[in-house]
Order: structure tokens, then C-alpha cells, then sequence
């Protein structure tokens, strides 16, 4: 098996409306996955705060982006007091908008002062929060309880030099969506596609048998780019950690992805990726038949494309070569919660988090409410749970949506420059300027990246 881990990346200037966190995002989407669940983009500020009894209690300072997690906070952290009420918490959790909270958090660490005990950060921000000396506690210690049955890639993007600074949400492992009504009547078997190979040969049968796309090309994200990429072992960086955006796997995923576009049965679609508001009407129309995302695009189902209840399934995505080895799945987007290293109540802050977000009890939940990978896997065997007849996504989808998971449980990976501090800069770039070269605008796939290639080394000198 190849050791390169792969992942999924998010422009911090297009973070508002694309999340990585559990991925992209609309303005009505949310966050990286965890929006409709999760919402990475601007929100008003709010705070709420729990009610807790007894008089040994400790309040902790929460700040986070997603409203949503504040209830879920809230939930989890009842069910750690009733489990330990010798080390009672109450959670103040603030609300606040992405950047806003982000710059407040930088301000706050450079100053010294003013800063929460928990704060989450958007994974395409963590990397700004890992330079110089780190204001984070350490989190290895409170990890390591539930190591056996975490994914570990999903662990290091939060990490640097052994340590590990962040606590994962989800997996947002990258699966394959199938819009099965409209495959089958053009006569495509989604469970016959195993490789690129096929994936695009369906493409073209699907397209001369309707006339519609089959799926789309991004121009705003790079789900499927970063998913062949890491298939292929390849980076945006080199193996020194070098600046290498034009590098030859990158020009050749690029350019397979251009030779299907140029069958037709590809092209980009509104809003320039599959998690946005612009696109949902396409694929809830039945115009393009499927998405190759993170596992967390079952949420913008749920909610934003409900004409396609009981159409869609979800499979393992398609690979180079069924023989090679190769990782099948990467995690997509992500948002880290931290401690602050600083909080006199850093400690126990840690350990509350740790079980907010890595037992299985939390995880069940995340399924559960979320809708999202379990970072946790110890529950994805669980049917009783993933396969409940009353859960919403179990409703919506053909077929369990663990299946998927299951099959590629012991290969998701993650990209590794997702976690250098150039990464912001390079989706910046690839999301705004590269992909509408050569997917909009037609140049040639080597030269477009030979230009940001330059533009990068530019802004990096």
C-alpha cells in the first residue's frame, strides 16, 4: 500500500462560501460538510450558555464559526457530566462569524490575552496557528485513549512534528454519488464502475443515451482533483515540501479530467462545483447524474436536493488501477477543535473535548444529527445504528450509506501539503485563476499551471 496520505483543501479566500471543514459551502450550504450542519460562512454572533447545578463547576470558553455545533456541544457535554460529576463543565459558547472569529483568535494568541479555553478552527486556517510558537495545547496525551479506532489521517492534519493540536468532526471521506433513476434508464450500472476507466466510459454512454451531463468538472474546488491526485500519489508540493503545483501527476490528473470534459459527458456546472446553491438545482433536476465528494455531501442532500429522495446511492469512488494498491478515499474538509495552551483550565478542557469528539457515544451522534463519517469507526460497524430504519439518511439513500464506507475504511488518506502554510495560498490560486483556465477558458493544461506555478513563487519570495 502507498504510504502517502490524501485530503481535501479549501481556498481560505473562498472559505465563506467553500468550506473545507467538512467541505465546501454555499451561502445557505454550510460548513465543510458539517452544515446543514456546519456553516463556515459569515453568521451573527451569538452566544449561549449552559445551566449546569452544583457548585464545583468549571466554565469553559467555547468559540466557534458553526452554529450548529454550539447544540451539540451543549448536548455532549450534559452526557460528560452525568459520566463525571466529580469534573462538571459549563459551556459558554460563542457564535461568530469565519474570519471574524479566525482574526480574533490571532489577535488574541499575539497579544496574550482575550482568547476562549476551546476554539474551532476551519482546516484551512490551521496551518496559520502552527507557525512560530504554537498557542495550542498538545492534544496527543487525550488522543490517545481512542487512537485504535480514529482515522488517523484526520488526526494529522492537525498536527505538526509528532504532535497533534486538533480534534476532527468527521472523516469526510470522498465517496461516489449516483443518481441511480437517471443511470439506469440510459442503461449505466453504477455498481460496474471501479475505475476512472469506467467512470468516464459511462460518462459517454449516459451522455449519447440523454444528452445530459454525467458529471461535473470543478472549477471552484477540487474534490475529485485532490481524490486522482492522491490516487496517484502525487502533491502541490515536492517531496522537500517545495512549491511544485506543476509537477507531472498534476498535469496528468488535469489532463485526464480534460479529456473526459472533452467527450462532452463532463462540464462544469453553475457555481463552479457540487456544494453550492447554484448547482443544486442541476442535480436535483436530474441535468448531471453524479458527484464525486466527501461523505458529508449527505447532509446537502437531505436538505437541498430532496426531489432525489430514494434515487441516490452511494458508492466507493473510482481508482486508477484495482491492482496498484492505492489509497481510495481522502478526507475532505474539516474544522480542528483546539485548546488553547494558556487556559488555567486547559487540562480538563482536553479531556471533556476529547470525549465530545472522539468517543463513541459522540460519534453516534454525528451520524445521527450530523449526518457525517464518524471520525470514530468503531460505529460504522455498528447497523443497529447506520442502518436505524428512522434515520433521515438512511431513508434517503438506496442503499446504506455505510457500505461505501466500510469498503474503503483501511485506505483514506490525506494530501500532504493540506497541512503547510503555502496550502492556503495554492487553493486560493488553483480555485480562482487555474481550473477556469483550463476548464472555462481552454489553455493548455501545462501552461496554465506553468503561469501559477510563477505567481505562487511570486507571492512567496
Amino acid at each position: 500500500m502507498k504510504k502517502k496520505v490524501l485530503a481535501t483543501l479549501l481556498s481560505v479566500a473562498m472559505a465563506a462560501t467553500l468550506l473545507v471543514g467538512c467541505g465546501s459551502s454555499s451561502d445557505t450550504a454550510s460548513e465543510s460538510g458539517e452544515a446543514a450542519t456546519e456553516s463556515a460562512g459569515p453568521g451573527a454572533a451569538g452566544t449561549t450558555e449552559m445551566e449546569v447545578e452544583g457548585d464545583d463547576v468549571t466554565t469553559l470558553n467555547v468559540w466557534t464559526f458553526i452554529e450548529l455545533h454550539q447544540q451539540f456541544y451543549t448536548d455532549m457535554a450534559e452526557k460528560w457530566n452525568a459520566e463525571n460529576p466529580d469534573k462538571k463543565v459549563k459551556l459558554v459558547l460563542s457564535n461568530m462569524a469565519y474570519d471574524d472569529m479566525h482574526n480574533k483568535l490571532s489577535l488574541s494568541l499575539e497579544s496574550g490575552e482575550g482568547a476562549p479555553d476551546i476554539v474551532d478552527i476551519e482546516l484551512g486556517k490551521f496551518p496559520a496557528f502552527m507557525t512560530g510558537e504554537i498557542g495550542l495545547r498538545d492534544l496527543t496525551d487525550v488522543i490517545d485513549p481512542y487512537r485504535e479506532n480514529i482515522v488517523q489521517s484526520r488526526l494529522d492534519i492537525y498536527g505538526k512534528d509528532g504532535k497533534e493540536y486538533g480534534l476532527p468532526t468527521h472523516v469526510g471521506a470522498t465517496v461516489a454519488f449516483y443518481n441511480t433513476e437517471a443511470l439506469e434508464a440510459a442503461g449505466v450500472d453504477y455498481t460496474t464502475i471501479k475505475t476512472w476507466d469506467d467512470f468516464k466510459a459511462a460518462g459517454v454512454k449516459y451522455y449519447e443515451a440523454t444528452g445530459k451531463t454525467f458529471a461535473c468538472v470543478e472549477t471552484t474546488a477540487q474534490w475529485m482533483i485532490n481524490l486522482m491526485l492522491a490516487q496517484k500519489g502525487g502533491d502541490y508540493l515536492d517531496a522537500d515540501g517545495n512549491l511544485a503545483v506543476n509537477n507531472d501527476t498534476m498535469v496528468e490528473v488535469l489532463q485526464y479530467i480534460k479529456e473526459m470534459q472533452d467527450t462532452g459527458a463532463f462540464a462544469t456546472v453553475p457555481g463552479g462545483q457540487p456544494d453550492n446553491e447554484e448547482a443544486y438545482p442541476n442535480y436535483n433536476s436530474g441535468d448531471y447524474a453524479v458527484q464525486i465528494m466527501p461523505f458529508w455531501q449527505t447532509s446537502r442532500f437531505t436538505n437541498y436536493m430532496t426531489d432525489l429522495k430514494g434515487k441516490v446511492a452511494i458508492a466507493a469512488p473510482p481508482v486508477f488501477d484495482t491492482t496498484d494498491g492505492e489509497y481510495q478515499s481522502i478526507g475532505g474538509g474539516g474544522t480542528g477543535t483546539a485548546i488553547i495552551a494558556s487556559s488555567p483550565n486547559a487540562d480538563l478542557a482536553a479531556e471533556v473535548m476529547a470525549y465530545i469528539k472522539l468517543s463513541e457515544t459522540a460519534n453516534e451522534e454525528v451520524w445521527n444529527v450530523l449526518g457525517f463519517d464518524p471520525v470514530n469507526t468503531a460505529v460504522w460497524s455498528d447497523t443497529a445504528l447506520t442502518e436505524n430504519a428512522d434515520n433521515q439518511f438512511v431513508q434517503y439513500f438506496v442503499n446504506p450509506p455505510f457500505e461505501a464506507l466500510n469498503e474503503i475504511k483501511d485506505n483514506i488518506g490525506t494530501l500532504n501539503f493540506y497541512t503547510d502554510e503555502k496550502a492556503p495560498s495554492i487553493n486560493n490560486e488553483f480555485c480562482n485563476v487555474t481550473l477556469n483556465n483550463i476548464f472555462e477558458n481552454g489553455m493548455d493544461v501545462k501552461e496554465a499551471l506553468d503561469e501559477s506555478q510563477a505567481t505562487l513563487e511570486n507571492e512567496f519570495q
